[in-house]
């Protein structure tokens, strides 16, 4: 994302301009922008190469031996949720023959960004697997937190605690003909950093979901080592983040050449609420609590009271950016902060950001017959122009698809909140994301091997335009599957 709203910026995929950020690739190219996020990184990476890339994955799909996921029951036994776990089985086993320390891929093959794994997405892994409450998810949950620990101690530059965007996890040719050999662990043992699509920044967003993760797996595991790394995560976003402009709080992070970017994120705050808050529990020390009292006083000044929403960020630590108005900065505001004062903003989303999308809406790609109900990503993808393509080489967007992530973290805020009627409305979206796990995304690979079936859920219903410079699409993805798993389960990832 350009910064405009801060909600994504260094990329994410969860770091969205403030969140998000992202601006990441033009033209799939490989030439890095200054700065990308969490998100960013689904407009830099599905940016361009968005349509060729389905072809590329497609012919990719035949390579290797079809398989149906380590564990997985017979497709017609399998419930909802089982599928979602052997989809992430999948996604972590992918590439069998480059070594046991790995992570997820986050996206079907389809979705052109070959073994790409965000770091926000095998957080998200770790913390739906660790909800399932299975030996097997706790045993998984295990190898991708080591995975995190891996990068961060062997990065090919810096000794700071730092997590980059995304990883390579298996070998590739890129769309210029170069040669992606290896694995998560390079050849000469550093991580391998995803450097071809530019996803070498630090979000902060990305850094607290890491940390989150890591911190769930200390209290799990009762191994120091996973402490130990949430630690040296929070330090890097103290000394990387803090910033003492007028509206406060943490800024957005770095972009791959290390320079700090000027975006102030409500929902990277919301994010270090959980992350600090957790770290002041489990190491005792205080000084993470003030810590934590900054990022909420940055959130609350995202409040509007008088529309009953939180806003997306700053983009230079003064003014506060009123458009476009994200989903998550509602959700998951209320997933951490459990505020009566502030359960509002569920419903502002509820009403203010749901879609159905069906065959008969303009650009839809959902089948004849089918239909899914949820929300999109923002305020902004409402009004997206339908005439024009969401990004060069990317196709149109349809202005009622939902976006099935966000779908989850508003089915799971309303368990939360447990108001008359809410969990009648969370189990309707469940079943419209149970619905598309089902129907969508039929015959999609990861590393070249077919996905067990329905099992996965894509990110998006169709083509649908963030507003904030980037787009999702129907592609299984592991991010969007994590978060059905933990709405799915009741497990809150942002509780302290």
């Amino acid at each position: 994302m350009n910064g405009v709203n801060s909600e994504n910026s260094v990329n994410g995929e969860n770091g969205e301009n403030g969140e998000n950020g992202e601006n990441g690739l033009i033209g799939g190219t490989g030439r890095q922008e200054p700065a990308f996020s969490r998100r960013g990184l689904i407009g830099a990476g599905l940016g361009a190469v968005l349509l060729t890339a389905a072809g590329a994955g497609e012919a990719r799909a035949g390579v290797g031996t079809a398989r149906g996921g380590a564990g997985a029951a017979p497709a017609a036994a399998a419930s909802p949720r089982r599928r979602g776990r052997s989809f992430l089985a999948a996604a972590m086993d992918a590439y069998p023959d480059h070594g046991t320390v790995r992570l997820a891929q986050s996206y079907s093959d389809e979705a052109g960004l070959f073994s790409t794994a965000f770091t926000y997405d095998n957080a998200l892994a770790i913390l739906a697997l660790l909800a399932t409450r299975t030996a097997d998810g706790r045993d998984r949950a295990v190898v991708l937190g080591d995975a995190l620990l891996y990068a961060q101690q062997h990065d090919p530059v810096h000794d700071d605690g730092r997590l980059r965007q995304a990883y390579n996890v298996g070998p590739y040719t890129f769309y210029d003909g170069s040669l992606q050999p290896d694995g998560f662990v390079r050849a000469d043992g550093v991580a391998n950093v995803g450097t071809q699509f530019g996803f070498t920044g630090t979000a902060v967003g990305d850094m607290a979901w890491a940390g989150i993760a890591l911190s769930a797996l200390a209290r799990r595991t009762g191994e120091r080592r996973f402490l130990g790394g949430a630690v040296r995560i929070g330090a890097w976003i103290e000394r990387n983040g803090r910033t003492d402009e007028p509206l406060g709080g943490y800024k957005f992070g770095v972009n791959g050449a290390d320079e700090k970017l000027p975006f102030t994120s409500t929902e990277h705050n919301t994010d270090l609420l959980c992350f600090f808050g957790r770290l002041a529990r489990l190491t005792g020390e205080r000084v993470w609590l003030a810590r934590r009292a900054r990022a909420e006083a940055f959130v609350m000044r995202m409040w509007e009271p008088d529309g009953g929403f939180f806003y997306t960020g700053t983009n230079d630590g003064v003014t506060v950016n009123k458009s476009p108005i994200p989903e998550d900065t509602q959700t998951w505001t209320h997933l951490a902060l459990d505020s009566r004062t502030h359960a509002r903003a569920l419903d502002w989303a509820a009403r203010e950001l749901a879609v159905l999308d069906h065959a008969g809406r303009r650009n839809s790609t959902v089948p004849a017959g089918q239909s899914y109900d949820g929300v999109t990503f923002s305020s902004a993808s409402l009004l997206a122009n339908e005439d024009a393509p969401i990004a060069d080489s990317q196709p149109k967007p349809d202005r009622n698809g939902v976006w099935f992530e966000g779908t989850a973290h508003l089915a799971l805020a309303l368990r939360e909140r447990r108001r008359h009627g809410d969990e009648g409305r969370a189990r309707r979206l469940l079943d419209s994301i149970e619905r598309a796990q089902d129907l969508l995304g039929e015959g999609q690979t990861v590393g070249g091997r077919a996905l067990p079936e329905r099992a996965g859920v894509v990110s998006a219903s169709s083509p649908l335009d963030t507003g904030f410079g980037f787009g999702y699409y129907p592609y299984r993805h592991v991010g969007a599957t994590a978060w059905y798993l933990m709405a799915a389960t009741r497990s809150n990832p942002l509780r302290v």
